[in-house]
């Protein structure tokens, strides 16, 4: 961590647990703030992915087999 970030986090701990929660949750909304253009482009992308699908350019995959995937042996 650089010494800004520690800094901060350094203030951060001298609040109270409420305080704290608060700002973790000020930052992580800041993360999931609206982007217009990447929300059109993954509109974009999900329509032509299902008009792929529906011309059988693309095949479906199960759930389970996805999770399968990702699951530890």
């Amino acid at each position: 961590m650089n010494k800004t970030i520690t800094a901060i986090e350094a203030e951060a701990r001298k609040l109270n647990p409420t305080a704290r929660l608060e700002l973790v949750d000020a930052i992580l909304g800041s993360l999931d703030e609206t982007n217009p253009e990447m929300d059109r482009l993954w509109s974009q992308e999900a329509e032509d992915r299902l008009t792929a699908y529906r011309r059988g350019e693309l095949k479906a995959v199960s759930l389970d087999e996805v999770l399968a995937k990702y699951r530890a042996p």
